[in-house]
C-alpha cells in the first residue's frame, strides 16, 4: 500500500527525502514573516521558527545525538515543544516525548526501554530530574527549557541556541524511524510505538484531505497534550498547511474560551471530555466564539446529547469526528462536517466514527481474521501508509498486532454497507453475561441518557451465576440526586434486560489518562485481582 501511493505520487521508495520537516523550508520561503507560532508572550515567524530547529539540531547533535538516536522531552505544551519536534528531526534524530502523567518510575522506564540519553525538561518538571537520574541508567543530559536560571546540573535551551549554528537539514526516507510514542498502559505495560517520517508525513495529508477546509484566515488552536499523537498530529498539519497555531501549555477551558475569542481562532480539536467542561464552564455565555468554522473531536467516543449540546452551545462552527489511534499515526476513519448536517439518516451516521481516510483500508474481521458480512460485529483492522513500523523492542506483540499485514486495533465495531465504520467497544469491553454478548457502550448510552449522570462506565465484574455481570459506575451531577435502582429501571427502558446493570456504584470521578480516555482497567482491577482469568 505505501509502495503503491508513493508511486502515485512519483515518489521513488528509499530515496532521501525531506518530509516532516519540509514545509519549514516551504514556510521560511514562501511566508517568512507570517506567524507559524504563538505561545504566551512568544510570537515566532516561519523565517525565526525555522532557524531556532536549525539550531536545535546543531546542540542536540553537540550533545551526542547520531542519526536514529531518541531524544526524550518532559513538558506542557510550548513553542518549544514545537522546536523539539522539528529540530530532533532536522538532526536526524528520533523524538520519545514523555506522557506528563506518569511517576518518576513509569519516566524511567520509557527512557531506558529507547535508550534515551538527551531529555529536555521544563520548570513544572525539574523536581522530578534528580530522582530520573537515579532511576535511568540511559539518561546522560538534561536541557532545562525554562526561562528561569538554570538548575544545577542542567543546560540551558535559550544559551545553547543562541550560541549554535544553524545545521544543515537532515533528509529522511519514508521508511525511517521518526518517533517512538509510549501507549498510555491501559492494557498492560507500555508499549513504545514506531512512527515512521513516512507514516507521519502521510497520514497528515491525508487527513487534510479528508476533511478539507478553507485555509484562508485559518488559525489553529493546540490544546490537546503534545506528548500524545493527537498534538503532535495537530501541529504537524498546521505546519504542512502553513497557518499560525496557537499554543496553550495544557487543556484549561477557561484559558480556551479566551484563546479563541482573542485570538478568532478558526479550529481546534477536542476530545469528548474537554468539550464538555468548555461548554459547561459557568462562564461561557461570556465569550465571542463566533470565530471558530471548525471542531474536531475524537479519542474517545461520545454520546448524542454531549454532541447536540455541544453544536446548540457553537452553532456557527461545524463539528467534525476523526478516529484513529497512536498505532494509525493517529487518523484512520472521519466523519464529515456534512455528516452532522440534519437529515433523514444523520442520527444514525452520528453514531457512526465516518469513513476510512483516502490512505486506509478498513475491514471487520472475526476471530479468525475472517472479514465479516457489513452490519456483523467483528474486530475492526486497518492497513495503509499510515500504519505503525511496529512496537519498539517487542517482536511478538509486533506480530500479533500487525498479523496478516493488518493492524488490529482491539476496537470492536462494524461496517455498513456505505462503509461507514461504527465502533461498539474496545473488545476487551466485551462483556459475556449468561452467555450473552453485551457491549458496554450501549449501555453507557443508555446511562448518559439521564440528566443526573455526569459520566459513566460500564465493565464486566465476576458473578457466580452468570459469570459476569454488567456493572456500572457512574459519577452524579453536582447536587443531584440518584439512586442504583432508578438507574436499573431507566436502562430496562432503552435496552434488552441482560444488558442492563446488574450492580451500581457511585464515585465522586473516574480514572481518565492525559489524552482524556477513560481507563476502565482501573474501575476492573479490584473486581478481578487474584484471579487467573478475567473473563467469567
Amino acid at each position: 500500500m505505501r509502495s503503491r501511493l508513493l508511486r502515485l505520487l512519483a515518489v521513488p521508495e528509499g530515496d532521501n527525502l525531506v518530509f516532516l520537516t519540509q514545509p519549514l523550508h516551504k514556510g521560511r520561503r514562501e511566508k517568512a514573516k507570517a506567524i507559524a507560532i504563538v505561545c504566551g508572550g512568544t510570537s515566532l515567524d516561519f523565517a525565526t521558527f525555522t532557524d531556532r530547529v536549525a539550531r536545535l539540531a546543531t546542540v542536540l547533535k553537540q550533545f551526542g545525538m547520531a542519526s536514529g538516536d531518541r531524544v526524550g522531552m518532559l513538558s506542557l505544551n510550548s513553542h518549544r515543544f514545537v522546536e523539539y519536534f522539528f529540530g530532533t528531526w532536522w538532526g536526524g534524530g528520533v523524538i520519545n516525548p514523555v506522557n506528563i502523567r506518569w511517576n518518576p518510575k513509569e519516566v524511567a522506564y520509557s527512557l531506558d526501554d529507547c535508550d534515551t540519553r538527551i531529555l529536555l525538561v521544563d520548570d513544572l518538571f525539574v523536581p522530578m530530574v534528580p530522582a530520573l537520574r537515579q532511576l535511568s541508567a540511559s539518561l546522560r543530559t538534561v536541557v532545562y527549557c525554562g526561562d528561569g536560571a538554570v538548575p544545577e546540573g542542567m543546560v540551558g535551551y535559550e544559551a545553547l541556541l543562541a550560541k549554535a549554528e544553524p545545521a544543515e537539514d537532515a533528509p529522511h526516507g519514508t521508511d525511517e524511524l521518526a518517533a517512538i510514542m509510549y501507549t498510555g498502559g491501559t492494557t498492560g505495560q507500555p508499549k513504545g510505538v514506531m512512527l515512521t517520517h513516512g507514516s507521519l508525513c502521510i497520514n497528515a495529508l491525508s487527513t487534510v484531505a479528508a476533511l478539507p477546509r478553507d485555509a484562508q484566515n485559518a488559525v489553529s488552536l493546540v490544546a490537546a497534550p503534545m506528548f500524545h499523537v493527537a498534538g503532535c498530529g495537530a501541529s504537524i498539519q498546521n505546519l504542512l498547511r502553513l497557518m499560525p497555531m496557537h499554543v496553550l501549555p495544557m487543556f484549561d477551558e477557561l484559558a480556551v474560551l479566551q484563546a479563541v475569542q482573542s485570538a478568532r481562532i478558526t479550529e481546534m480539536f477536542m476530545v469528548p471530555t474537554m468539550i464538555k467542561r468548555v461548554i459547561e464552564h459557568p462562564r461561557f455565555a461570556e465569550f465571542d466564539l463566533s470565530s471558530l468554522r471548525l471542531l474536531f473531536y475524537g479519542a474517545a467516543p461520545i454520546d448524542a446529547a454531549l454532541l447536540d449540546q455541544a453544536m446548540r452551545a457553537i452553532p456557527k462552527a461545524a463539528f467534525a469526528q476523526v478516529y484513529g489511534m497512536t498505532e494509525l499515526s493517529p487518523v484512520v476513519a472521519a466523519l464529515s462536517p456534512h455528516c452532522h448536517q440534519p437529515g433523514p439518516d444523520r442520527d444514525r451516521l452520528l453514531r457512526s466514527a465516518g469513513t476510512p481516510v483516502p490512505i486506509a483500508e478498513i475491514r471487520i474481521v472475526d476471530g479468525e481474521d475472517r472479514e465479516v458480512p457489513p452490519g456483523q460485529v467483528g474486530e475492526i483492522v486497518a492497513r495503509g501508509p499510515m500504519v505503525m513500523k511496529g512496537y519498539w523492542n517487542k517482536p511478538r506483540e509486533t506480530e500479533a498486532a500487525l498479523r496478516g499485514g493488518w493492524m488490529h486495533t482491539g476496537d470492536g465495531g462494524y461496517m455498513d454497507d456505505q462503509g461507514f465504520v461504527f465502533v461498539v467497544d474496545r473488545m476487551k469491553d466485551m462483556i459475556v453475561s449468561g452467555g450473552e454478548n453485551v457491549y458496554s457502550a450501549e449501555v453507557e448510552n443508555a446511562i448518559a441518557q439521564m440528566p443526573q449522570v455526569l459520566m459513566s462506565a460500564v465493565i464486566g465484574v465476576p458473578d457466580d451465576k452468570w459469570g459476569e455481570r454488567v456493572h456500572a459506575v457512574i459519577v452524579r451531577r453536582e447536587g443531584m440526586a440518584l439512586e442504583a435502582e432508578a438507574v436499573i429501571a431507566h436502562c430496562r427502558e432503552h435496552i434488552a434486560g441482560y444488558k442492563c446493570p446488574r450492580s451500581v456504584e457511585f464515585r465522586d470521578a473516574l480514572p481518565l489518562s492525559a489524552a482524556g480516555k477513560l481507563q476502565k482497567f482501573q474501575l476492573r482491577e479490584p473486581f478481578w485481582a487474584g484471579r487467573e482469568r478475567r473473563v467469567g
